[in-house]
């Protein structure tokens, strides 16, 4: 078994994809320290344990414009991994469940040993979603209360002035 990915590694192969959270065939494969190809073989074997809310396929569209982000965002992490996939096989992309249930079919020491860090790693996103929700929405707080305040002060300057 390789060593241990560090958790920011494995979070920053976390994509945005049709509002879910998911992360690249290729990514996945790599972390559980099989190839692309094996992986997807056995996703497909599996078909009846990965529901679409688990995985899906991109569409040539979207790979097109994640290739084009990649190029300038974010060349080390999935285009690296993409350099040799055959261009007639859109990527498959996983989301938490999918991942999980990727590593149940595998079933190699990496995969089992490697899914609690990419559990971790979708937790630790939906954390800080959660946490940035929560301060935009005391600062939106804040800001209705300075509002109130400044049309409190320029009622009194109003009078003063008048």
């Amino acid at each position: 078994m390789t060593g241990i990915i560090p958790l920011e590694k494995i979070e920053r192969c976390i994509l945005l994809i049709r509002g879910h959270k998911v992360m690249l065939d290729a990514d996945l494969a790599d972390i559980y320290g099989v190839t692309t190809k094996r992986l997807n073989e056995q996703v497909k074997r599996n078909s009846e344990r990965f529901p679409i809310d688990f995985a899906f396929q991109f569409t040539a569209e979207e790979w097109r414009k994640l290739k084009e982000v990649n190029k300038s965002n974010r060349s080390q992490i999935a285009t690296g991994s993409q350099k040799h996939r055959d261009p007639r096989f859109l990527p498959w992309v996983f989301t938490e469940h999918g991942a999980i249930m990727a590593a149940s079919i595998l079933n190699s020491p990496q995969a089992v040993a490697m899914s609690v860090y990419v559990v971790r790693a979708f937790v630790k996103l939906r954390e800080m979603i959660a946490t940035n929700k929560e301060l935009a929405h005391k600062l939106d707080q804040l800001e209705r209360k300075y509002e109130k305040h400044d049309e409190e002060i320029k009622l009194i300057f109003d009078a003063y002035v008048s």
